[in-house]
């Protein structure tokens, strides 16, 4: 089970009934944030999520929005005598950008770990799941995230026994290792089933559609979208300033052919998003004008 909540919707700027965005995952008792802006710490709170158990935090980029809440998150996870190491991953500048924020955090009881993302497109295994970056078009560096989680094809039984595996080679096998006992070499499809279907979140916030976007999203469990702007006569607007509107980040949830969307950062103008929510499920059925703590629990498709 992969535990989702969307912490907040905004974008640009907190408001009193509406967080900045930023999104919480948990797996297998290891928890991911992405982007921390100002407030993410009360948001947290307020929807029950605890910031200490915090493994990766992931930034799109180092607009205020997205990142001026670390400094804090920071101070807060020292003061709860965190000693596991924080691993930040984020667009190039992030060496540079997080030692400035920590002048108001200098000494912290943990050590943290700054990776720089170097590519179009770059993956990171954290043991458990993968985090992709894959970059977007906004007007400055900036990266969607996909967070994976993969699954091991399932041990067969009847199939070890019938090859005849000695009992002492399932456990390797089975975590798809080749063992050799007595000079025979077991394999671990000898024992293993098909390839069995994970989970897949996409998060994209601040950026025009781009094709490599639909491409990353393709067959997502969950696709988190930026939605600035829900109302038509703001086309223009979106292109200008390089982000999105409800139908465009629908058309993409549409090509990627993904399972549901939520829509998220919102305009601090757009003050009824849910309005829009009939003329965008014209385009994709399963969209979700969110709000702020939307929550669920995606399942393996066999459980």
């Amino acid at each position: 089970m992969l535990e989702v909540a969307l912490l907040g919707t905004g974008g640009m700027m907190p408001l009193p009934y509406r967080f900045l965005t930023s999104l919480m995952l948990r797996y297998n008792g290891s928890n991911i944030l992405i982007d921390c802006g100002e407030g993410t710490q009360v948001a947290m709170k307020k929807f029950g999520w605890s910031a200490k158990p915090i493994d990766v935090i992931c930034f799109t980029h180092f607009h205020a929005d997205h990142i001026s809440g670390l400094p804090g998150m920071l101070l807060t996870l020292g003061n709860a005598e965190r000693t596991e190491p924080l691993v930040l991953i984020g667009p190039r500048g992030l060496t540079r950008v997080v030692p400035a924020l920590r002048t108001i955090a200098p000494e912290l009881p943990f050590d943290i770990s700054l990776i720089e993302i170097q590519d179009n497109f770059q993956s990171f295994d954290l043991g458990g799941y993968t985090i992709e970056a894959f970059r977007v078009n906004h007007n400055v560096l900036c990266y969607g995230y996909n967070v994976v989680v993969n699954r091991a094809p399932k041990f067969d039984l009847e199939r070890a026994k019938e090859n005849n595996i000695p009992l002492k080679a399932w456990n390797p096998l089975q975590k798809g290792k080749e063992v050799t006992i007595d000079g025979i070499t077991y394999t671990p499809d000898m024992v293993l089933g098909p390839a069995r279907k994970g989970l897949k979140v996409t998060y994209c916030t601040d950026s025009r559609p781009t094709d490599f976007i639909v491409e990353n999203a393709r067959g997502a469990d969950l696709f988190v979208c930026e939605g600035m702007y829900g109302e038509p006569d703001k086309l223009e607007k979106a292109k200008e300033h390089k982000h999105m509107t409800f139908y465009e980040a629908a058309e993409m949830a549409k090509a990627a052919e993904v399972k549901e969307m939520w829509l998220t950062h919102y305009s601090p103008s757009l003050a009824h998003p849910e309005e829009y929510k009939s003329e965008v499920r014209k385009i994709f059925e399963k969209t979700i004008v969110s709000k702020d703590g939307q929550n669920t629990d995606l399942m393996f498709p066999d459980d």
